[in-house]
């Protein structure tokens, strides 16, 4: 999948907490990325962050940046 569709999806999400503080709502986005995206997309957004994150908002940019550390902290 492309990197600006997964950027668009996840705005997309971004967009459904708006209605949250900034840290619930990063919270919230980084969950549901966690829980409802294949790890390939996963994977492949955190990419894109690394890369610089075109098109992501701010607050979804902050909810890939929590999950990227969340899971460089895993045990594997």
């Amino acid at each position: 999948m492309s990197p600006d569709k997964l950027a668009y999806m996840a705005n997309q999400i971004g967009t459904a907490f708006n209605h949250q503080t900034d840290d619930e709502a990063i919270a919230s986005i980084a969950q549901h990325i966690k829980l409802y995206w294949d790890p390939r997309m996963r994977a492949a957004i955190i990419a894109h962050e690394d890369a610089g994150g075109q098109g992501l908002k701010p607050r979804v940019l902050q909810a890939i940046r929590s999950l990227k550390a969340a899971e460089l902290r895993a045990p594997t």
